[in-house]
């Protein structure tokens, strides 16, 4: 059995966008540096392109669709999050703060959280400090102490540098997730015997 899942939630409303790849290459990232711990997840990816309408009709009638609840249930069963939001306006996305607006309450509280974004340029880098990390100090999650930005020049260098990023990133949440699961409550699911002893400190 797997530990659980980590979500990948992306905001990009391109198709290809640069948001939802970041987000594919940051969640196996961390993937990759848990089973090298013992510790096996799974991904699962939520791109919230494909959930505009049902997050503005939730907003109007307070009734999720069953894809967002199953969306928000999936959140609420994480042993780990990672967000990925395209700069708009200096910001986060509409899109991206809707989905966490319309959120149960203290579905994040504990839960390990890696902060990631994309921009035009490097100019908009600040975002995950001043815009994602308030939000997500708001909502009370764990937030893993390296971010990610990538700009649109970023994904064609030749150095690497984005890669030692999401590589360095991962590896801190990756962390995070064996220190503090988040998890909702341990007997939902069968732990194997590397993730146990990773909670247990040995």
């Amino acid at each position: 059995m797997t530990a659980g899942e980590i979500v990948v939630v992306s905001a990009g409303v391109g198709t290809p966008s640069s948001s939802q790849l970041l987000g594919e290459r940051l969640g196996q990232a961390a993937q990759r540096a848990l089973v090298a711990d013992g510790v096996r997840v799974e991904l699962r990816h939520i791109e919230l392109r494909t959930l505009a309408s049902d997050l503005a009709h939730q907003l109007v009638t307070q009734v999720p669709s069953p894809a967002l609840s199953d969306a928000y249930a999936a959140l609420g069963r994480a042993v780990g999050v990672i967000v990925v939001s395209p700069v708009f306006n200096a910001s986060y996305s509409g899109l991206f703060k809707q989905f966490f607006d319309l959120l149960d309450e203290g579905t994040m509280a504990g839960r390990p959280v890696l902060l990631a974004a994309t921009g035009g340029t490097a100019r908009h880098s600040l975002v995950i400090d001043t815009a994602l990390l308030p939000l997500f100090h708001y909502l009370k999650a764990s937030i893993a102490p390296l971010g990610v930005f990538a700009a649109t020049a970023d994904w064609g260098e030749a150095s690497g540098h984005l890669a030692a990023r999401i590589e360095a990133a991962s590896r801190a949440f990756a962390e995070l997730v064996a220190q503090r699961p988040g998890l909702p409550v341990a007997d939902e699911f069968e732990l194997d015997a590397g993730f146990t002893d990773l909670l247990r400190g040995s």
